[in-house]
């Protein structure tokens, strides 16, 4: 996001002032930057930080003790036989409760609308986003290259993508990582094929690369739109192409 737009911390429904006329100008200030970068299709970050504000604010509103619990606590004292701070939480009357319904109420359709928003823009450069496999897919199609062109763009953006898992407590995860390697302009000569084959003459370490090219007809910014699409283009491929389904 641009350095001058404001951050909407993930707890700024409970933190500083907790009135409803502050809440709501402060959360339509930042939805007024979103909608701006919508209008200029740039897409991320704004449109993941409106999912998690999204859920918080929709798990507050159903979790009444998450909600308790988000609020600050205050250090009460030391318990010295242990060796650990002691805190309470700040109390929360009725009063206070119903503001914060009032904010969660006010919030909640803001966020589906602007998230509906974000949605739409997505789609359609989804769209008239193709991805497409460059030479034969390896068995282990989880190192490789990206490679992206955009627009009237004379060049091929070239990035090395790596499929790493992690784990978590109900499941595992795939997660990819991109790391960028070079530009290519685009010609005879640099056709996907005599860049695949450049790059694996560069680098011993992927001998036999999955490669899969992104292209898409419109002209949209790289870094906040183009290349986070073409990262869920290429994971939503590799899920399919993968012989190992078990993630």
């Amino acid at each position: 996001m641009p350095k001058n737009m404001p951050k909407l911390s993930p707890h700024w429904i409970t933190e500083k002032h907790i009135d409803f006329e502050y809440k709501k100008y402060t959360l339509l200030a930042w939805l007024q930057e979103v909608e701006s970068l919508f209008d200029q299709v740039r897409l991320y970050p704004p449109l993941a930080e409106l999912v998690e504000h999204y859920r918080n604010a929709k798990a507050l509103k159903e979790n009444k003790q998450q909600l308790s619990d988000s609020f600050t606590q205050k250090l009460q004292g030391m318990d010295m036989e242990n060796f650990r701070l002691l805190y309470e939480k700040a109390a929360a009357d009725d009063n206070l409760m119903e503001e914060i319904e009032s904010i969660l109420d006010f919030s909640l359709p803001r966020f589906a609308l602007a998230l509906e928003e974000g949605k739409k823009i997505y789609d359609i450069v989804e769209k008239s986003t193709q991805i497409m496999p460059i030479g034969l897919v390896p068995l282990n199609s989880d190192a490789g290259y990206l490679f992206l062109r955009g627009g009237k763009s004379a060049s091929t953006e070239v990035y090395e993508y790596e499929v790493t898992i992690f784990e978590q407590p109900d499941d595992k995860y795939r997660a990819l990582h991109t790391t960028y390697v070079a530009s290519y302009t685009s010609s005879f000569i640099h056709s996907y094929v005599s860049i695949k084959t450049d790059l694996i003459h560069g680098n011993a370490k992927l001998p036999n690369p999955a490669v899969y090219a992104v292209e898409t007809e419109q002209h949209i910014p790289f870094t906040e739109t183009f290349l986070p699409v073409a990262k869920r283009l290429l994971m939503r491929r590799l899920n399919t192409d993968s012989p190992i389904q078990s993630y």
